[in-house]
């Protein structure tokens, strides 16, 4: 009697594993900040972006694919010339967050690491055609450095929405030139405080 009331209690046991083993792998969690697209193995990508909380999905056929959606940051060095054919360094920091509601397509075309695709290419196009505009010397300038910066900001956000991507802000956090050319403006500078000396 004892024998078939444990064998019982072992079959109710295993049941209830396998029925939690179930709903365990049909539940995922959308973390604060964060979305999911869902992908299925007979239908591909949804069109669906699912919010923050607790979720089902169908288990073995559909997987979630999660994104954050806060700004991150990303710095991107660039080396590029200007008008008068010299270098400059560049290094733009660029605060970036997808589009929510274009994830699938963000997903389907680019991929997970579409900041890792995108914003390198197109910050290194926008940069080189904003700064070509400009004399070595203007961009020194702090007005001129300012409207460089605002002109490769609209460029950017412009650019990287079609992407799927907004830019919460974009700044010019390093300029340089390269080393010929400092020195040449050193020496020219020296030599004009000679001048005002004499």
């Amino acid at each position: 009697m004892a024998a078939k009331v444990f064998e019982s209690i072992g079959k109710f046991g295993l049941a209830l594993a396998v029925a939690g083993g179930v709903v365990n792998s049909a539940l995922y969690n959308v973390d604060a900040g964060h979305r999911a697209v869902i992908f299925d193995q007979f239908c591909g990508v949804q069109d669906i972006v699912v919010g923050e909380g607790t979720h089902f999905l169908i288990p073995w056929v559909q997987k979630p694919i999660t994104f954050d959606c806060r700004s991150r940051p990303r710095n991107v060095p660039v080396i590029t010339g200007s008008k008068d054919l010299q270098n400059v360094n560049i290094t733009l920091r660029i605060l970036f967050r997808p589009v929510a509601s274009q994830l699938p397509r963000v997903f389907t075309s680019i991929g997970e690491d579409y900041d890792e695709r995108v914003l390198p290419s197109i910050t290194t196009e926008i940069l080189k055609s904003v700064v070509a505009r400009f004399d070595a010397g203007e961009p020194m300038q702090f007005t001129q450095r300012e409207l460089v910066s605002r002109q490769v900001s609209d460029d950017l956000t412009e650019r990287a929405a079609t992407f799927g991507l907004i830019l919460d802000d974009v700044s010019l956090t390093h300029l340089t030139f390269g080393k010929e050319f400092t020195e040449a403006v050193e020496a020219k500078q020296t030599f004009l405080s000679l001048v005002k000396m004499n």
